[in-house]
């Protein structure tokens, strides 16, 4: 599977779990594809890691508030939101 660089994220960013880590995760058939939030902070963990806090749309407010932002992509036409390759 060919993987994309984490784009740089930011407060108020519209995100999505990225369909690379979706599917990595055996997840990319389940609710999860359609969890759309937004960031509302962002933590520092190491040079390479950012924890990103998210206020996810409707129903997906069950969903993880903190995610690496590795497994994110900002919502819209990218590679790491859709397969568009």
């Amino acid at each position: 599977m060919k993987t994309y660089p984490t784009p740089p994220f930011k407060i108020g960013d519209r995100v999505a779990y990225s369909v690379q880590w979706l599917k990595s995760v055996g997840m990319e058939h389940t609710d999860l594809v359609a969890s759309c939030g937004t960031i509302d902070a962002l933590e520092p963990l190491s040079q390479n890691r950012v924890l990103a806090y998210i206020v996810w749309d409707g129903l997906e407010r069950n969903a993880p508030r903190k995610v690496l932002t590795s497994n994110l992509a900002i919502v819209g036409h990218n590679p790491r939101f859709a397969n568009i390759d």
